[in-house]
């Protein structure tokens, strides 16, 4: 099979979801433009880091001033900030990169699946000579587009199960065996 490369360039939708309950959440990433429509499976911290990448780039786009002042101005996209169901995954998120291209003045998104060599490595440690590339989906969002983002992605992590004030780790709604008070139910 050859590798399939997505290319959003005018992105009309950037959104993350969830489907199930929280500590059972499955994390999706859909991406809409008018050349294709993607949807791909993050883990949770990935949609954290993107997040706090994101903003932090931003910022630095705002002090060294490599970003044109209509383009910091305008304020976050919110529409359309829900999932479009069925959701139908293209792939398993493995890599991603984020970059500014200043001339365009946007900020440009990578997406690589996790490939099945990788996947080989973590479950049985063994080298594979794959030749076989891992599919891409390129997306050149707005800052604006990429704030929008931001505000969901963080709600959506912030939605989960809240932290052990002990041991920092999830509580069920059962509770949970809480490593700081030897073994208890918290």
């Amino acid at each position: 099979m050859s590798r399939l490369i997505y290319s959003h360039e005018f992105v009309e939708r950037f959104v993350v979801g969830t489907v199930g309950e929280p500590g059972e959440r499955a994390f999706f990433l859909q991406i809409e433009s008018p050349s294709y429509s993607n949807c791909v499976a993050i883990d949770k911290s990935q949609v954290a880091a993107l997040s706090e990448r994101f903003k932090e780039m931003i910022q630095e786009l705002r002090r060294n001033k490599l970003a044109s002042l209509d383009e910091l101005s305008l304020s976050s996209a919110l529409t359309r900030r829900e999932m479009e169901f069925p959701i139908t995954e293209d792939f398993a998120v493995g890599i991603i990169g984020i970059s500014w291209d200043g001339d365009r003045q946007r900020i440009e998104l990578e997406i690589q699946a996790i490939s099945e060599a990788d996947i080989d490595d973590l479950i049985s440690e063994v080298d594979s000579d794959s030749d076989e590339l891992p599919d891409v989906i390129r997306a050149s969002l707005r800052i604006f587009q990429v704030r929008g983002f931001c505000a969901i992605a963080d709600a959506v992590v912030a939605a989960g199960r809240a932290p052990c004030p002990f041991c920092g780790l999830p509580i069920d709604p059962q509770g949970h065996l809480c490593p700081r008070a030897n073994g208890y139910r918290r």
